[in-house]
């Protein structure tokens, strides 16, 4: 038996998340069945680094599974492309060694969630960034993601209907958002994230923008370790996983 890594992106437009769900598509689930096809009816269970959301998309998506098949890697990401739908991209496959773990083995991941601030909503868009017109302020944002950088104890950041059990210490290495024309996009790199956290910091940062709080509130909020006290959690179309990092 061999295991093979393949990185891809999705639109998650179209899915009810990632994980596979009974009469409900989703990226596992077409992933399983396009090799359940190459494997003559034979069932193939496949591993990410992490699950994503109804609605959320992904740019470097990493999976795993083992195969009996010893195809070279070039003849994998073809085969599984040809099967897969069309929001669905296999960017490369590559073997791996059997100790490899597409969510064990990740030490890092980035996020990255999109909005724009067109006065009218662009209906092209409406799957891909959030449309929020109101007047941000990125200097008082920029100075929140700040706070948010470095390891902290981001109870307040997690989804109350979370359930990892365990530490919600994180690390964030890189917390910041860059802003070209009416466009806007806010970066997360960290060694691991909670349920919505990205999402929630969102809703956190918008109100730092418009504001409804102040950077220092931040600190505020990270030592109070209390979800009820994080506001709105940000629509799902906005958000990306970008990438995921192995040693």
């Amino acid at each position: 038996m061999n295991k093979l890594k393949c990185t891809i992106s999705y639109d998650g437009a179209g899915f009810n998340g990632y994980q596979i769900q009974p009469g409900q598509r989703t990226v596992q689930g077409e992933l399983e069945h396009a090799l359940y096809r190459m494997h003559k009816k034979n069932p193939i269970r496949v591993m990410a680094s992490g699950r994503t959301d109804t609605g959320v998309h992904a740019k470097g998506q990493v999976i795993h599974f083992i195969s009996p098949l010893t195809m070279p890697e070039a003849n994998w990401k073809r085969a599984m492309n040809t099967l897969l739908p069309d929001d669905i991209f296999v960017h490369q496959a590559e073997w791996v060694s059997d100790a490899f773990h597409s969510r064990y083995d990740a030490i890092g991941k980035e996020y990255r969630y999109f909005l724009y601030q067109d006065s009218e909503t662009d209906v092209f868009k409406r799957h891909y960034a959030l449309h929020y017109p109101r007047e941000l302020s990125l200097t008082r944002i920029q100075e929140a993601c700040s706070y948010l950088q470095g390891t902290h104890d981001f109870t307040t950041f997690s989804s109350a209907k979370a359930s990892t059990k365990g530490s919600k210490v994180r690390t964030m290495h890189d917390v910041r958002c860059e802003k070209s024309g009416d466009n806007i996009v806010f970066i997360f790199y960290g060694d691991g994230f909670l349920y919505n956290m990205v999402r929630i910091m969102i809703g956190i940062l918008l109100d730092v923008g418009t504001g409804k709080l102040t950077p220092l509130d931040i600190l505020d909020l990270l030592y109070k370790r209390d979800r009820r006290l994080a506001g709105v959690t940000a629509p799902p179309q906005g958000l990306y996983l970008w990438r995921v990092f192995y040693a």
